[in-house]
């Protein structure tokens, strides 16, 4: 029997239970599972106590039971609102966060990186997600309609509408996350304490990293404290998956790229000359304020080939007890006067590599102890502090700048704040996807190309948001923004084409890339930009119904067949009439699992149209009319993996089936739709 894909999303219940039961297939009966069985040979065993700490609130049973319910929508792509749809790897879908996530989960399974969301802080003024468990699609067009919908802390609901909105929310994206992946969550006073018990129950406590302090302002009018911080909790996905690959995550010191472009520039301007770079570099520090973060960096005073360093490090061993041994002066060729507390290397041979790398300075002869000596360049790395000041103001001019100094958006994140942070865990080579379900203005699409303009990097984003409508009276609406969304994809656009100026003037990257001859104009132009120097485009894609058509089991009376009649008529065709071949193909393409940004190219055969999706053709969908067997032995020459045709394509009955034996006996697999 050939497999015919259906309009739903994937069936979250049943590939647990399949995993399940591939593990501990004693442990299911007729179908059922012996949940005190399993519990047994996990070395539990049932007891009467029933005062165990839990965290409960009112629809918490509902909420899991939301997360697993099967999505009847899909992603239409929209090529019109995109930037170079058809290369980049960039996806920016506009939706209810909850259906996209399920509809995600097939072609996404543990394949993200790091997860970004700043979500709604719950302060009784913010966007409040409404969730329908009879029929989330049809809700989602309903809430897409109005402006806000508040929760107010007179509801007496107050907490349990947030979490409801959360919950189910962090169980599917627990779902994308890879093993050695990590989630962070921003968030405020209002809900930091039940986030943190949520994200225990999600995530598991033992998988808790940190809560990372942001200070983002001080408010001289408030009544007892000025509290002007934010909170943002740090998970893994699997804390034993990140000890067992022994990860060690270190960030580039704060300013140090400030200090190797001015070092730089100066050497260049003074051809070598020491003492005019070391004091071009001493004005460089001067002008920094007291509290910046890049002041402990001008400890390093002193400057040559190396770059700046400072020779005044202890080289006695810590805390005492350190050995002792011979360390002959340069000079004199005498020993060295040997510290009280030993030298800091274990052995004499690891002391005469420090030496001979040149990172120990001796002093003028041998009765005085010898330095270390650090070089800036050489140790830039640090571990990320967990307090950082981040001022809301700063974050706000920096965006405002973007919209020609009009305040389309109220308290954007910080671009510098979310680069760090995907700098930290990801990797500029290994394609790492970076995923914001709560993409607001798209801060975060903003940080992944910035950094891969830094670094050279190939990182991809995924942004998900609610097109939530801007108030009539907002600079938002009156600048002719009516959503969110359409902030978030200019937003997008214009960072996209500011940070391809940079590179393309010449200017490259840190692995030298560059344009250097203007900005791409043609479409082979930017393809090039796109694929070998940076990608600033983005897919857009739009939930919506199912592109197949559902079969309406309402009852009807006995007296009117021709209800009945229509009905059936209208199956005839699965796909609905006023949607894409490209549709049909993007949500194919969810449901077998395959990523949307892969390649889809249009292929022509016979008078007919089919796709081949990604490069080594994953698929080739076919829903074409009137498909004969000659049609199928063409398709097949394409060697795909799985070969997909409408039902209603075929010419009759006879050409399904001999397209299943022609394709069966290649090797290839045969779905309907």
């Amino acid at each position: 029997m050939i497999e015919t894909i259906d309009g739903l999303s994937m069936n979250i219940e049943r590939a647990n239970m399949d995993k399940l039961k591939a593990v501990f297939p004693e442990c299911f009966a007729e179908g059922k599972l012996d949940i005190d069985k399993l519990l047994s040979l996990c070395g539990e065993y049932i007891d009467n106590d029933f005062e165990k700490y839990k965290f409960e609130w009112n629809g918490k049973s509902e909420c899991l039971k939301l997360a697993q319910k099967r999505s009847a929508g899909t992603l239409r792509p929209c090529p019109e609102e995109s930037v170079n749809f058809d290369t980049t790897q960039n996806l920016y879908i506009e939706g209810d966060n909850l259906e996209v996530l399920k509809l995600l989960q097939t072609a996404y399974y543990r394949k993200v990186k790091m997860i970004y969301i700043d979500p709604p802080y719950n302060t009784g003024n913010d966007f409040v997600y409404a969730d329908d468990f009879a029929d989330p699609i049809a809700r989602y067009k309903e809430v897409t309609q109005q402006t806000t919908k508040s929760n107010p802390e007179t509801m007496g609901r107050f907490h349990t509408n947030w979490l409801n909105m959360m919950y189910p929310r962090l169980r599917l994206a627990a779902n994308l996350l890879r093993d050695d992946g990590m989630i962070f969550i921003s968030i405020d006073d209002s809900e930091a304490y039940n986030l943190k018990k949520l994200c225990d129950e999600v995530w598991g406590e033992e998988n808790y990293v940190a809560t990372l302090v942001y200070d983002k302002n001080r408010k001289n009018d408030a009544r007892y404290f000025s509290v002007g911080h934010e909170y943002m909790l740090v998970y893994f996905k699997s804390a034993a998956t990140i000890n067992d690959l022994d990860i060690i995550f270190r960030a580039s010191k704060e300013g140090i790229d400030d200090i190797k472009k001015e070092y730089e520039r100066l050497r260049e301007l003074y051809n070598d000359d020491w003492v005019k770079v070391n004091e071009g570099l001493k004005i460089m520090y001067a002008s920094w304020d007291k509290d910046d973060e890049r002041k402990p960096l001008t400890r390093f005073t002193k400057v040559d080939e190396k770059g700046p360093y400072r020779d005044d490090g202890n080289i006695s061993w810590p805390g005492g007890g350190g050995p002792k041994y011979s360390v002959i002066h340069p000079i004199t060729g005498k020993p060295c006067k040997i510290p009280e507390a030993g030298w800091r290397f274990p052995t004499p041979e690891r002391m005469q590599e420090e030496i001979d790398n040149g990172r120990v300075v001796f002093g003028v002869d041998e009765t005085t102890l010898p330095r270390i000596r650090r070089n800036l360049f050489e140790s830039d790395k640090q571990v990320m502090r967990s307090v950082t000041f981040s001022y809301a103001q700063t974050a706000t001019l920096d965006f405002i700048k973007i919209f020609d100094n009009v305040r389309v958006f109220e308290n954007p994140k910080s671009v510098s704040d979310i680069k760090k942070l995907i700098e930290y865990i990801t990797s500029a080579d290994d394609n790492d996807i970076i995923l914001d379900f709560f993409s607001g203005s798209a801060t975060t699409a903003h940080a992944v190309m910035q950094l891969n303009a830094e670094d050279g990097g190939n990182r991809k984003f995924i942004c998900v948001q609610i097109p939530e409508l801007c108030g009539e009276k907002s600079e938002a609406y009156k600048a002719g923004y009516k959503n969110i969304c359409e902030i978030g994809k200019e937003r997008i656009r214009r960072a996209g084409l500011n940070l391809m100026q940079h590179i393309t003037s010449g200017a490259g990257n840190s692995k030298g890339e560059g344009w250097g001859c203007g900005m791409p104009t043609t479409k082979d132009e930017w393809d090039y930009a796109i694929q070998n120097i940076l990608d600033v485009g983005f897919k857009v894609f739009k939930l919506d119904t199912s592109n197949l058509k559902t079969w309406d089991n309402s009852l009807v009376a006995e007296d009117d067949m021709q209800i009945l009649l229509d009905r059936m008529n209208n199956m005839i065709h699965r796909v609905k009439s006023d949607r894409s071949d490209m549709d049909m193909v993007c949500e194919i393409m969810l449901k077998l699992g395959v990523p949307l940004d892969c390649s889809v190219e249009k292929i022509e055969f016979n008078g007919k149209t089919a796709y081949t999706v990604g490069k080594d053709c994953l698929l080739l969908i076919c829903i074409a009319e009137n498909v004969q067997p000659e049609d199928v032995e063409t398709m097949a020459e394409y060697a795909p993996a799985k070969v997909i045709i409408a039902r209603d394509s075929f010419a009759d009955d006879t050409a399904m089936s001999n397209a299943h034996y022609i394709l069966r006996d290649r090797g290839i697999e045969l779905k309907l739709v």
